[in-house]
């Protein structure tokens, strides 16, 4: 079959988008197939963090670091719409053990090529004034920043668009085509086929049923997590503020429920709260007794907010991988098959770079980053696993 593409992309979260962006604005010719809206999984059930912070050294914060700068960047080219916020992040000890814990993460960042500041318990009460008294102190993060998640999905596949990128929503991948000695050449669907060069499997948390189809084995499992959204406020959160626990949360491997206060103002007035942890399958009952804890935490840690109302609460799944890592790059087991996915609640910050590197892969482009630690066949029978700090 003659291919009518260069790239097929599957999935229309902000990764898929960005891989249909910078492979578009390099000359490719894309289609971008998704089997539901723009934003419709994890992107639009997310709080838009775009965060160095949460992140030992290793290969994931040297992604998320390129990746930032590029969000800068885009920042610039696209509308005011998306809410880009440069605003920092802080994150706070409530005791003093847990700023040692935080003092030694952050300078082994700062080595990596983070800026991070302590500040003092009176320090955090003048960046926050209305944080909680008590607190041992914390650290800033200047390079924190915040996003609305589905704007920007939304907008990166509208300039993709514009490159000449054709989007198909609503439509199911059900198989992959394939050419000569396997190699893969397209997706299929209920409504058409769509034969290309090469495909990318940008599916978030279905990433591993887009791997199956193709004979090979990806892990990605979801991970559920929830979001409380208030009434608007005048900003009594300045910055993208969590506890020092929301770190360890994160790099965790339990599948049992974790919660940490993250607590983030927004542009519009909302304080966004999260963040709650577990792998449940994809279950979608909203868990009243988790809410309650998020908020109790979130009013432990900003007493202003106990007596708002809260308008409306969410729930998404992150796409988890055992070690932490996204699968970015070719799999080496089905030629055609690049993949980008698995990024589980980092993949709104991390979009651009991953867009970006396989951009250049499917043009033979300098490579910013080593993509070893993200080969998608580390997971295969025998072969080695790399982690969050490489």
């Amino acid at each position: 079959m003659r291919p009518s593409h260069d790239v097929v992309v599957v999935g229309a979260g902000v990764v898929g988008a960005a891989c249909a962006y910078y492979a578009a604005r390099a000359g490719l010719s894309v289609a971008v197939v998704d089997r539901g809206p723009v934003a419709g999984g994890t992107t639009g059930a997310g709080e838009g963090n775009l965060l160095v912070s949460d992140k030992e050294p290793g290969p994931e914060l040297a992604l998320a670091l390129f990746s930032a700068r590029l969000w800068r960047e885009l920042a610039e080219e696209l509308p005011a719409a998306v809410e880009y916020e440069a605003k920092g992040g802080l994150v706070v000890a409530a005791d003093h053990g847990r700023l040692t814990v935080l003092r030694r993460l952050a300078t082994a960042q700062a080595a990596a090529g983070v800026t991070a500041a302590e500040v003092s318990a009176a320090g955090l009460r003048e960046l926050e004034p209305h944080l909680a008294p008590g607190v041992a102190g914390g650290f800033h993060y200047p390079q924190d920043a915040q996003v609305q998640p589905a704007l920007a999905a939304a907008h990166l596949l509208h300039a993709a668009r514009r490159a000449g990128a054709r989007v198909h929503l609503g439509e199911r991948v059900d198989a992959l085509v394939t050419g000569p000695g396997g190699a893969v050449r397209g997706v299929r669907t209920a409504r058409r086929t769509l034969a290309a060069g090469a495909v990318v499997n940008a599916a978030g948390t279905w990433g591993g049923e887009i791997a199956a189809l193709a004979g090979v084995t990806l892990p990605v499992l979801p991970r559920r997590g929830f979001v409380l959204v208030t009434e608007p406020l005048p900003r009594v959160v300045r910055h993208k503020v969590y506890a020092a626990d929301y770190v360890a949360d994160v790099a965790s491997d339990s599948a049992g429920l974790q919660t940490s206060a993250v607590v983030e103002g927004t542009p519009s007035g909302p304080v966004l709260i999260g963040a709650s942890r577990e792998r449940v399958g994809f279950d979608p009952v909203l868990s009243v007794a988790v809410l309650a804890r998020l908020a109790a935490q979130a009013a432990a840690l900003f007493p202003v907010l106990a007596d708002v109302r809260v308008l409306r609460a969410y729930r998404g799944f992150r796409p988890y991988l055992p070690d932490h890592l996204p699968a970015i790059g070719a799999d080496a087991r089905a030629p055609g098959l690049y993949h980008a996915c698995g990024h589980e609640g980092a993949g709104i910050g991390l979009a651009p770079a991953t867009g970006l590197l396989i951009s250049r892969l499917l043009t033979g482009g300098q490579m910013e980053l080593d993509l070893a630690p993200f080969r998608p066949e580390r997971f295969a029978v025998g072969g080695a696993s790399g982690g969050r700090g490489g």
